[in-house]
């Protein structure tokens, strides 16, 4: 059984109760991320994210953790570029426990200044892993590619500079600001009773305010998607690559049709790309196309690594597999196993409570609805070949529009002009 309901102060809540499970996964998703952020305080999102561990007025980081592990139970959080999300997976008998500490740990964290000092070497060196895989400097560098200056290329961490200059002031004033019921939304799904738990949430998150005067509603730009083609040079053994082709935003149902294009060309070992130039052609040993949907802009991503001296080999073959790709589209019987291909996707990604929680929680924060998966499977075979030539026109018809190269190649710059 599904819910979605309101509380006074804003605060959304998305529940799912599941009776033949034993578990109960509860998550605390805030609309906000590097998204929100400018250049100066770019990376404060995760920062804060980091320091809602660190205690609070009743419990020290380690018994924070320590509440959850000792009943057999997973606490953690993630950053994104539009969400933060702090949750917990238990049996469903310990249900209370998490949204006590989940509150606790939103309410009343300490943020000591000792704590912050220590944490900021903690997270430069989370960048400094980061900047060791090139996986994670091409996918900032291709951000910059696609967008630009605007908010939605920042990077999630942050960078060194700015972790190093927050302060306990910065970062309270902006849990002020964005931080609030009307920007949040608590996500349940488990073995619960779903007719007590309006007054177990009220409980917990009931009191929660916000300030008229500081509180920030978060809102987007629409970033156009740029041309730029960018390397970064790094002394390692591959070449990584990404190429964009325009997509589709966060919240627009042609999205399913996007990802079943995406599935065709690039989604997995029988994909166009995989058997063109991993099982036919041997260049690479990882080759992938993926759709991220965020509000007012989208982008299909697809990736390779492989040997330098095969960089332009690599990038030709794929431009011409996806304008093949778009020549032909895709017949009858394509259709129905990349739809059927999509679905199984789809249903097995939520045969945990922890993976519908998510879903549920992140349609209920941007959407302000749940999407139910009988809607989304019907939504899904409603798709025919006109709307996969409409998505095509708008989407892989317009070829590679920016990309991203991180590695060594001697020819980089030339490979670059003439995809200019």
């Amino acid at each position: 059984m599904y819910n979605l309901f309101k509380l006074d102060n804003g605060l959304r809540v998305a529940v799912e109760s599941i009776d033949y499970v034993n578990s109960v996964s509860v998550g605390l998703l805030v609309e906000n991320g590097s998204r929100n952020e400018c250049e100066e305080n770019n990376g404060i999102s995760h920062f804060i994210e980091h320091m809602f561990f660190k205690g609070t007025t009743s419990r020290k980081a380690k018994d924070i953790v320590e509440s959850i592990e000792n009943v057999g139970g997973q606490i953690n959080a993630f950053t994104g570029k539009e969400l933060t999300c702090f949750y917990t997976k238990t049996l469903n008998t310990h249900l209370e426990l998490c949204l006590d500490i989940l509150s606790d740990m939103l309410f009343n964290s300490e943020f000591m200044d000792e704590d912050i000092e220590k944490e900021k070497g903690v997270i430069i060196e989370e960048i400094n892993m980061a900047e060791d895989s090139p996986e994670d400097v091409l996918i900032d560098l291709h951000s910059r590619a696609i967008w630009g200056n605007d908010s939605v290329s920042y990077p999630i961490l942050g960078t060194s500079e700015t972790v190093r200059s927050f302060t306990r002031k910065q970062l309270k004033d902006y849990i002020k600001s964005y931080y609030i019921p009307e920007n949040s939304v608590i996500s349940i799904c488990g073995n619960f009773n779903i007719n007590e738990i309006k007054n177990i949430i009220e409980k917990y998150f009931g009191s929660w305010k916000s300030d008229i005067d500081t509180k920030k509603i978060t809102s987007y730009s629409n970033p156009k998607l740029l041309s730029n083609h960018l390397f970064k040079s790094k002394k390692i053994e591959q070449m990584h690559i990404n190429l964009g082709i325009p997509g589709i935003e966060l919240g627009n149902s042609d999205v399913y049709s996007l990802l079943i294009l995406n599935n065709i060309l690039g989604g997995g070992a029988s994909s166009l790309l995989f058997q063109k130039l991993r099982e036919e052609m041997g260049l690479c040993y990882s080759i992938y196309s993926s759709v991220s949907s965020l509000k007012n802009t989208g982008i299909v991503t697809v990736y390779t690594g492989l040997n330098p001296n095969n960089t332009e080999k690599a990038v030709y073959t794929i431009k011409k597999e996806i304008d093949n790709f778009v020549k032909k589209g895709v017949d009858d019987t394509k259709l129905y196993n990349a739809k059927e291909q999509l679905k199984g996707n789809y249903i097995l990604g939520l045969e945990s409570t922890s993976s519908k929680m998510f879903a549920n929680g992140k349609s209920s924060l941007f959407l302000n609805k749940i999407k139910k998966p009988q809607e989304i499977l019907k939504q899904i075979d409603k798709i025919n070949r006109k709307k996969l030539n409409d998505i095509m026109e708008n989407t892989f018809s317009k070829g590679v529009i920016n990309s991203a190269f991180v590695g060594q190649y001697s020819k980089i710059e030339s490979l670059i002009k003439k995809m200019e």
